[in-house]
């Protein structure tokens, strides 16, 4: 992926990392909680094997440089409270989809805008993206709104193949226009 290793992102009241095996029992939270994964179908983690199994799969998706997955820590706690990853990169490395969670307890205090504008920030300077994406189930106004704030625009002619329950977001870098 354009040999770009990973890297911690501080923000002002956060630090998005690597995930550790000690994460392990938000991950399982985040992966098998019904209010989180209410407009979510992916696996769940239920047990700490799973959870720690899982933790392994995406930080050796990291280390082969597939992905971008961060724990979402506050600064003054190594605590995971949710996470955000950059993932699925088109073959130019131009694109890639963004995904995320957060913990119904820290959910509403702008910790998640937070961490989209660094990660995207991130995206765009540092991976030279083009464009981001993001699927969201249709009835997740929560994901919508944090999208929508955060300059993603809704698509209306694209949809998602693998769930037909999920809308598409866009977010293209700001491109310079060109003067004469």
């Amino acid at each position: 992926m354009n040999n770009h290793q990973f890297q911690e992102i501080k923000t002002e009241r956060l630090l998005l990392r690597k995930l550790k095996n000690s994460d392990w029992e938000m991950i399982s939270f985040l992966r098998s909680d019904k209010e989180v994964n209410q407009f979510v179908k992916r696996p769940t983690a239920k047990t700490k094997e799973k959870a720690i199994e899982f933790i392994s799969k995406i930080n050796n998706g990291i280390d082969q440089q597939h992905l971008f997955y961060w724990a979402i820590t506050k600064n003054d706690t190594d605590q995971t409270i949710g996470t955000i990853c950059l993932w699925n990169f088109s073959k130019d490395q131009k694109t890639a989809e963004i995904g995320f969670d957060l913990s119904p307890k820290f959910q509403g205090k702008g910790i998640m805008t937070e961490c989209l504008k660094s990660t995207l920030n991130f995206g765009f300077k540092k991976l030279n993206l083009d464009l981001v994406t993001a699927y969201t189930n249709k009835e997740n106004e929560s994901s919508k709104k944090v999208l929508e704030r955060n300059g993603f625009k809704f698509v209306v002619d694209k949809k998602d193949e693998h769930d037909q329950d999920n809308i598409v977001y866009e977010l293209n870098r700001e491109k310079p226009v060109a003067t004469k």
